[in-house]
């Protein structure tokens, strides 16, 4: 790993959730699975058998992954008295007379459907280190954008 990845404490505990979830639930699922398909026969033309260990692959794939991210991650706390940005701030912004409201998360957690922006993403990186009523200009698709940090909480 280049960069050791950042998690807010809400991340982390999603993490840890869906290993717990992936080693007990799904890991028994899978192995009925298996069992099932197995007793279905000729294990070398048998599409259930197939997909099943395919699942299994992943799900230990994934399952190595998640520890390894859990094992290497930073866990950010948020500041209560924020004076600049940071991962796990939400953070006001206004451009063009309209505000605009997100969360700096890790690139783990990113999800902007749920307004949660990464810090590696331009607008992430940009507002890093910013204070409130400190302007940053951000190259997106749509040509460069200037943001005012309005609010850091």
């Amino acid at each position: 790993m280049d960069q050791q990845p950042v998690l807010t404490p809400e991340g982390y505990e999603k993490i840890v959730l869906e290993l717990e979830h992936l080693k007990t639930v799904r890991r028994r699922e899978i192995a009925a699975r298996i069992e099932y398909a197995k007793s279905l026969g000729d294990l070398s033309e048998n599409a259930e058998y197939a997909s099943a260990r395919e699942e299994q692959a992943f799900c230990e794939g994934r399952v190595l992954e998640l520890e390894d991210l859990m094992k290497n991650a930073i866990v950010v706390k948020h500041s209560v008295n924020a004076t600049a940005v940071n991962v796990g701030d939400t953070v006001t912004l206004e451009s063009s007379g309209k505000e605009f409201q997100f969360q700096i998360v890790g690139a783990n957690e990113a999800d902007p459907t749920q307004k949660k922006i990464s810090n590696e993403s331009p607008l992430g990186q940009a507002l890093m280190g910013v204070k409130v009523e400190e302007s940053v200009v951000v190259d997106t698709p749509r040509g460069k954008i200037q943001y005012t940090v309005k609010k850091i909480q």
